[in-house]
C-alpha cells in the first residue's frame, strides 16, 4: 500500500510539472531586480528569459519588469507584477501557494 501511494505521488508530480510552467521575464537593463527565489519554486517548470532585443515582450504583453506569469496547459492563468520601482513585491510564498492552490484544484 505504501508503495502504491508512493508511486501515486510520483505521478501526481510528474502530471503537475508538465502542465504548470512559470516563466521569469526581466530586462538586461534591470538585472539587480532579478527575482533572486525563482528558481526556488517547486511541482513546476521554470524558466527565466530576457526580453530585451526579441518580441517577447510584445507576445506576452509585457509592461513592466520584472514579471512572472503561471501558464497552465500553455494558458496564462497568473501574472504577477513588479511594482513602479521595478521591484517584484509578490514573494516566494505567495506564488508557490498559488501554484499548489493550482495543483490542487487539478483533483
Amino acid at each position: 500500500m505504501k508503495a502504491l501511494l508512493t508511486i501515486l505521488a510520483l505521478l501526481v508530480n510528474t502530471v503537475a510539472l508538465c502542465q504548470i510552467k512559470a516563466v521569469h521575464f526581466n530586462a538586461e537593463w534591470n538585472e539587480q531586480n532579478n527575482v533572486e527565489w525563482f528558481n526556488k519554486l517547486s511541482d513546476c517548470n521554470k524558466k527565466s528569459l530576457t526580453i530585451d532585443g526579441n518580441d517577447l515582450q510584445q507576445k506576452h504583453q509585457i509592461a513592466i519588469v520584472p514579471t512572472i506569469i503561471i501558464f497552465n496547459d500553455n494558458e496564462e492563468v497568473k501574472r504577477f507584477q513588479a511594482d513602479i520601482s521595478f521591484k517584484m513585491p509578490a514573494t516566494k510564498n505567495d506564488i508557490q501557494e498559488f501554484i499548489d492552490n493550482l495543483i490542487m484544484s487539478e483533483f
